[in-house]
Protein backbone atom coordinates (compact mmCIF):
# COMPACT_ATOMS: atom_id res chain seq x y z
CA UNK A 1 0.00 0.00 0.00
CA UNK A 2 1.47 3.08 -1.10
CA UNK A 3 1.44 6.44 1.55
CA UNK A 4 -1.23 8.65 -0.18
CA UNK A 5 -3.51 5.46 0.10
CA UNK A 6 -2.03 4.87 3.87
CA UNK A 7 -3.45 8.30 4.79
CA UNK A 8 -6.94 7.52 3.28
CA UNK A 9 -7.00 4.70 5.53
CA UNK A 10 -5.81 7.01 8.56
CA UNK A 11 -8.22 9.69 7.78
CA UNK A 12 -10.82 6.72 8.24
CA UNK A 13 -9.28 5.44 11.52
CA UNK A 14 -9.02 8.62 12.99
CA UNK A 15 -12.92 9.59 12.48
CA UNK A 16 -13.94 6.91 15.61
CA UNK A 17 -12.16 8.98 17.85
CA UNK A 18 -13.25 12.22 16.66
CA UNK A 19 -16.69 11.23 17.30
CA UNK A 20 -16.09 9.80 20.64
CA UNK A 21 -14.31 13.20 21.68
CA UNK A 22 -16.99 15.40 19.74
CA UNK A 23 -20.07 13.14 21.65
CA UNK A 24 -18.49 12.44 25.04
CA UNK A 25 -17.35 14.48 28.34
CA UNK A 26 -14.23 12.64 29.06
CA UNK A 27 -12.30 14.92 28.56
CA UNK A 28 -14.67 18.01 29.80
CA UNK A 29 -13.65 21.18 28.21
CA UNK A 30 -11.00 19.49 26.32
CA UNK A 31 -12.87 17.47 23.98
CA UNK A 32 -13.73 19.95 22.32
CA UNK A 33 -10.08 21.01 21.61
CA UNK A 34 -8.85 17.32 21.23
CA UNK A 35 -11.90 17.09 18.47
CA UNK A 36 -11.07 19.98 16.58
CA UNK A 37 -7.13 18.60 15.93
CA UNK A 38 -8.09 15.66 15.11
CA UNK A 39 -10.51 16.57 12.31
CA UNK A 40 -8.27 19.22 11.34
CA UNK A 41 -5.16 16.86 10.79
CA UNK A 42 -7.94 14.21 9.26
CA UNK A 43 -8.32 17.00 6.76
CA UNK A 44 -5.10 17.64 6.13
CA UNK A 45 -4.14 14.01 5.18
CA UNK A 46 -7.29 14.56 2.73
CA UNK A 47 -5.21 17.29 0.71
CA UNK A 48 -1.44 15.69 1.22
CA UNK A 49 -2.48 11.95 0.11
CA UNK A 50 -4.04 13.44 -3.48
CA UNK A 51 -1.02 16.10 -3.97
CA UNK A 52 1.73 13.04 -3.35
CA UNK A 53 -0.17 10.79 -5.27
CA UNK A 54 -0.10 12.86 -8.43
CA UNK A 55 3.30 14.46 -7.59
CA UNK A 56 4.93 10.80 -7.63
CA UNK A 57 2.16 9.27 -9.82
CA UNK A 58 0.90 7.01 -7.28
CA UNK A 59 -3.08 7.31 -8.10
CA UNK A 60 -4.70 4.11 -8.06
CA UNK A 61 -8.05 2.69 -8.59
CA UNK A 62 -8.28 2.68 -4.53
CA UNK A 63 -7.37 5.81 -4.18
CA UNK A 64 -10.16 7.28 -6.81
CA UNK A 65 -12.45 5.10 -4.55
CA UNK A 66 -11.52 5.09 -1.11
CA UNK A 67 -10.45 8.79 -1.31
CA UNK A 68 -13.51 10.36 -1.87
CA UNK A 69 -15.59 7.79 0.64
CA UNK A 70 -13.03 8.71 3.68
CA UNK A 71 -13.92 12.15 3.40
CA UNK A 72 -17.74 11.06 3.60
CA UNK A 73 -16.93 9.18 6.66
CA UNK A 74 -15.05 12.10 7.76
CA UNK A 75 -17.47 14.60 7.23
CA UNK A 76 -20.65 13.00 7.69
CA UNK A 77 -19.38 11.74 11.16
CA UNK A 78 -18.48 15.27 12.02
CA UNK A 79 -22.08 16.71 10.84
CA UNK A 80 -24.32 14.20 12.57
CA UNK A 81 -22.55 14.60 15.82
CA UNK A 82 -23.51 18.55 15.45
CA UNK A 83 -27.21 17.90 15.28
CA UNK A 84 -27.63 17.41 19.35
CA UNK A 85 -25.50 20.48 20.08
CA UNK A 86 -27.94 22.60 17.77
CA UNK A 87 -25.32 23.51 15.70
CA UNK A 88 -26.58 21.81 12.71
CA UNK A 89 -30.85 20.88 11.35
CA UNK A 90 -31.00 17.83 10.92
CA UNK A 91 -32.56 18.79 7.21
CA UNK A 92 -29.45 20.42 6.63
CA UNK A 93 -27.26 17.01 7.43
CA UNK A 94 -30.31 14.72 5.18
CA UNK A 95 -29.28 16.44 2.18
CA UNK A 96 -25.61 16.28 2.69
CA UNK A 97 -25.93 12.94 3.56
CA UNK A 98 -28.45 11.95 0.31
CA UNK A 99 -26.02 13.78 -1.80
CA UNK A 100 -23.48 11.07 -0.51
CA UNK A 101 -25.85 8.02 -1.06
CA UNK A 102 -26.60 8.75 -4.52
CA UNK A 103 -22.41 10.04 -5.39
CA UNK A 104 -21.14 6.46 -3.63
CA UNK A 105 -24.52 4.78 -5.88
CA UNK A 106 -23.28 6.03 -9.15
CA UNK A 107 -20.05 5.28 -8.32
CA UNK A 108 -20.90 1.62 -7.51
CA UNK A 109 -22.90 1.53 -10.76
CA UNK A 110 -19.70 2.27 -12.34
CA UNK A 111 -17.32 0.26 -10.56
CA UNK A 112 -19.78 -2.74 -11.60
CA UNK A 113 -18.86 -1.64 -15.32
CA UNK A 114 -15.04 -1.26 -15.05
CA UNK A 115 -15.41 2.72 -14.79
CA UNK A 116 -13.63 4.34 -11.87
CA UNK A 117 -15.15 7.69 -11.50
CA UNK A 118 -12.62 10.48 -9.88
CA UNK A 119 -14.03 13.43 -7.75
CA UNK A 120 -14.68 16.62 -9.77
CA UNK A 121 -13.79 20.07 -8.84
CA UNK A 122 -17.10 20.64 -7.88
CA UNK A 123 -17.25 17.88 -5.58
CA UNK A 124 -14.05 19.25 -4.13
CA UNK A 125 -15.23 22.60 -3.45
CA UNK A 126 -17.71 21.22 -1.60
CA UNK A 127 -15.88 18.72 0.61
CA UNK A 128 -13.56 22.15 1.19
CA UNK A 129 -16.31 24.32 2.31
CA UNK A 130 -17.87 21.18 4.56
CA UNK A 131 -14.55 21.31 6.52
CA UNK A 132 -14.13 24.87 6.96
CA UNK A 133 -18.06 25.40 8.03
CA UNK A 134 -16.91 21.83 10.45
CA UNK A 135 -13.92 23.64 12.38
CA UNK A 136 -15.56 26.98 12.07
CA UNK A 137 -18.97 25.21 14.44
CA UNK A 138 -16.89 22.96 16.31
CA UNK A 139 -14.26 25.95 17.24
CA UNK A 140 -17.56 27.64 18.54
CA UNK A 141 -15.29 31.30 19.19
CA UNK A 142 -18.59 32.99 18.85
CA UNK A 143 -18.84 36.94 17.58
CA UNK A 144 -17.71 37.00 13.62
CA UNK A 145 -17.39 33.45 13.99
CA UNK A 146 -20.99 32.55 13.94
CA UNK A 147 -22.03 34.27 11.08
CA UNK A 148 -19.03 32.99 8.86
CA UNK A 149 -20.16 30.03 10.24
CA UNK A 150 -23.76 30.35 9.27
CA UNK A 151 -22.62 31.69 5.33
CA UNK A 152 -20.44 28.71 5.05
CA UNK A 153 -23.25 26.60 6.29
CA UNK A 154 -25.32 28.13 3.17
CA UNK A 155 -21.96 27.98 1.06
CA UNK A 156 -21.67 24.18 1.67
CA UNK A 157 -25.52 23.62 0.91
CA UNK A 158 -25.09 25.43 -2.09
CA UNK A 159 -21.86 23.46 -3.61
CA UNK A 160 -23.28 20.46 -2.34
CA UNK A 161 -26.37 20.77 -4.41
CA UNK A 162 -24.40 22.16 -7.48
CA UNK A 163 -21.91 19.01 -7.68
CA UNK A 164 -24.20 16.64 -7.30
CA UNK A 165 -26.06 18.31 -10.48
CA UNK A 166 -22.44 18.78 -11.92
CA UNK A 167 -22.06 14.50 -11.19
CA UNK A 168 -25.15 13.23 -12.29
CA UNK A 169 -24.76 15.70 -15.69
CA UNK A 170 -21.29 14.18 -16.40
CA UNK A 171 -22.30 10.67 -15.98
CA UNK A 172 -25.52 10.22 -16.24
CA UNK A 173 -24.09 7.21 -18.94
CA UNK A 174 -23.35 4.86 -16.35
CA UNK A 175 -26.84 4.56 -15.51
CA UNK A 176 -27.75 3.74 -19.27
CA UNK A 177 -24.33 1.21 -19.18
CA UNK A 178 -25.57 -0.22 -16.20
CA UNK A 179 -29.04 -1.96 -17.64
CA UNK A 180 -31.06 0.93 -15.68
Amino acid sequence: MNLPNKLTVLRMLMVPFFVFFMLTDTGGAANKWIALVLFCVASLTDMLDGKIARARNLVTNFGKFMDPLADKLLVCSAMICMIPSGKLSAWFVIVIIAREFIISGFRLVASDNGIVIAASYWGKFKTVSQMAMIIILIADFGGIFDMIGNILIWVSLILTVVSLIDYVSKNVQVLTKGGM
